[in-house]
């Protein structure tokens, strides 16, 4: 299956760069959604559950991983990979300088399994072709 990019012109955030310089980046360019229903019904036609059954198991683990990272855990989920939460911080001279309003938004990171980190040394992706060219 292919994997499409597109380009992005972006300023020059690299150093000595002249002021309003743009570079090209490329961006991934997605093939569509794939949502919480349609998910539902091919694990269903995969197994022996129903489609609705799969739904309550995701609901469930939704609750669960919420309130496990809000516990302060990192979630381990097998082959499928983890989630955890990390936060970042401005930098102050002095650890008495230091206080709550320094703390950033806290983030949650998933770090995928093996099998899905082996899928992306397998992806190749092409330009997506531009309209009229």
């Amino acid at each position: 299956m292919k994997n499409f990019y597109k380009l992005i012109s972006r300023r020059n955030l690299y150093k000595n760069a002249r002021p309003g310089s743009r570079l090209y980046y490329a961006q991934a360019k997605s093939n569509g959604r794939s949502n919480l229903t349609y998910l539902c019904s091919i694990i269903s036609a995969r197994s022996t559950v129903t489609s609705a059954d799969v739904k309550a198991v995701l609901d469930s683990l939704v609750y669960v991983l919420s309130t496990e990272l809000a516990s302060g855990r990192i979630v381990e989920l097998g082959e499928f990979g983890n989630f955890r939460v990390t936060i970042g911080s401005i930098g102050t001279e002095t650890p008495e300088a230091f206080t709550k309003a320094c703390l950033r938004r806290p983030k949650i990171i998933f770090h995928p399994g093996k099998e899905l980190r082996d899928l992306l040394k397998t992806l190749r992706f092409e330009r997506y072709p531009t309209p009229g060219k």
